[in-house]
């Protein structure tokens, strides 16, 4: 188990009440950095859980559930920071946007954010926090049946033929669901009340700009923030970045997942073919594919039972969702290499462990209310089985799951507001991160936000496999423009390919 998910699961069972030790003085929030009327200092305390930093300290922030209501009941955000190291050279605040949605970087201060370089955690607060409906702060659960918490049915894999009638049955039962169980909360999930939300943050945090540095997901976050809030950013590095596209939005992060396993399988070839390679799968790189699609075929017919495992069988769609897991960085590799060689001998290996229910519960509901109330989507079958119709044939790798329908297809509730488009009103002070071969958020998606920002962005390409470019998967080049940005300022002057 994850320190991540110890952490959430324990938050989830305590509360937040629990959470926050031994008060300290609050921050004081002076009128002059513009926050939101009723918006409090923040109290810091020492964070709950033996596994993080000393340092490390949270607070409770309320909001609004809803913004646009000066009475709406007030929610919970709870927000954590690790102080700059050098308070002599402090410059302000770095938050840390996590991906998702459904992801929390509550603990990003103690984990990856030690792992900035030293000119950049002396000079800056690292923050994070969990955003709305996500334990600590606030929780909301839809309250799924067990097996729609399997990552092949919350992303939905058509069936074997294609068919897509039991991913429209099985949309109507989670969307049900989510609306008798999600209460009010779920109604106002969305990426811009996550940005208001953020603002809320900087304000109680006492500063007049902020920093950011959003992976995945958290680049749309980000993005989002710096069209709504442009004068409160200071410098903002998009990571591994989504496609803005404004009449879509989380539609086409879905749909770019064909394109993704597309850019990402040759490199994952090119490795099960190497000689010497204890994993090995074939002698060529170009047999690495047919071998995959004859396999997953014969697990449409022939499922392998699978003891432990959500579900409890490995088919043809479990192993295409093993595949694009795999292909999320070459670490994984092995391991999809391992289910494949278990699986052409009629066995399988040990059930993956899996978070407790409970986190699996809040995620899935943070997830499904931010997707599904960001843009309408279509509630026509006959649109996503055009659609699943079209992807399967030219990128049978991924089946046809990219363009088909989510619980959002069921979604009882309308969009409160229009996406945010992104445009290039603002200052000039982002930097976007990308892998050539990310398979989660293509390159195709990440020039659109490169063209949708235009004068407001440089853009650094990086010649790496994975997801998660700066201090993780990409490379020293791309590193090393990204850290003298956060540290000094200092931007190339145009796109950089870093090779």
């Amino acid at each position: 188990m994850t320190q991540r998910t110890r952490i959430l699961r324990n938050a989830a069972l305590v509360g937040v009440s629990t959470a926050l030790l031994a008060a300290t003085a609050p921050v004081t929030a002076s009128a002059a950095t513009g926050g939101p009327p009723g918006t409090e200092p923040l109290s810091w305390t020492a964070c709950e859980g033996a596994t993080v930093d000393p340092r490390q300290q949270c607070a409770a922030l309320q909001v609004p559930v809803d913004h646009s209501d000066p009475d709406s009941p007030r929610i919970d955000i709870t927000v954590s920071r690790i102080p700059a190291e050098d308070p002599d050279a402090r410059r302000g605040a770095l938050l840390l946007i996590a991906g998702g949605p459904g992801g929390s970087s509550l603990n990003d201060p103690s984990g990856k954010g030690q792992k900035l370089p030293q000119g950049v955690r002396d000079t800056h607060d690292l923050i994070g926090f969990a955003p709305r409906g996500l334990a600590p702060s606030s929780p909301v659960s839809c309250g799924l049946e067990y097996g729609d918490l399997a990552t092949s049915k919350l992303r939905p894999w058509p069936a074997p033929d294609g068919s897509v009638d039991g991913n429209m049955a099985t949309a109507r039962r989670m969307a049900d669901s989510c609306a008798r169980n999600g209460g009010e909360l779920i109604k106002h999930l969305s990426t811009a009340n996550e940005a208001r939300d953020i603002d809320r943050i900087r304000a109680a945090l006492g500063e007049r700009k902020i920093s950011a540095w959003g992976v995945s997901y958290g680049t749309y976050v980000g993005a989002v923030y710096s069209q709504l809030f442009p004068h409160r950013t200071d410098r903002i590095v998009l990571d591994s970045v989504d496609n803005p596209d404004p009449d879509r939005v989380n539609r086409a992060w879905l749909a770019g997942h064909e394109q993704g396993v597309e850019d990402t399988f040759p490199h994952f070839a090119a490795w099960a073919s190497r000689p010497g390679n204890p994993d090995r799968l074939a002698r060529r790189a170009a047999d690495v594919r047919p071998m995959f699609l004859r396999l997953a075929a014969r697990l449409d017919r022939e499922p392998i039972p699978w003891p432990g495992a959500n579900p409890e069988e490995l088919n043809g769609n479990v192993l295409r969702q093993a595949l694009l897991d795999g292909l999320y960085r070459p670490g994984r590799y092995p391991a999809l290499a391992q289910l494949m060689r278990a699986a052409r001998q009629g066995t399988v290996p040990p059930a993956p462990e899996a978070p407790p229910e409970e986190v699996l519960q809040n995620v899935a509901g943070v997830g499904a209310g931010t997707l599904c109330n960001d843009v309408a989507w279509p509630e026509s079958q006959a649109v996503y089985e055009k659609g699943v119709a079209e992807s399967r044939a030219k990128y049978p790798l991924t089946a046809g799951m990219p363009r088909n329908a989510m619980l959002c297809a069921s979604w009882p509730y309308p969009p409160r507001e229009a996406p945010v488009r992104i445009t290039d009103h603002g200052p000039s002070n982002v930097l976007l991160v990308q892998n050539e071969r990310d398979v989660a958020t293509p390159l195709t998606g990440a020039l659109k936000m490169r063209d949708a920002l235009g004068r407001r962005a440089v853009m650094v390409t990086v010649d790496s496999t994975g997801h998660d470019a700066y201090l993780a998967n990409g490379n020293a080049c791309g590193d090393r423009v990204v850290s003298r940005f956060l540290a000094t300022g200092d931007r190339p002057d145009s796109d950089l390919y870093c090779r």
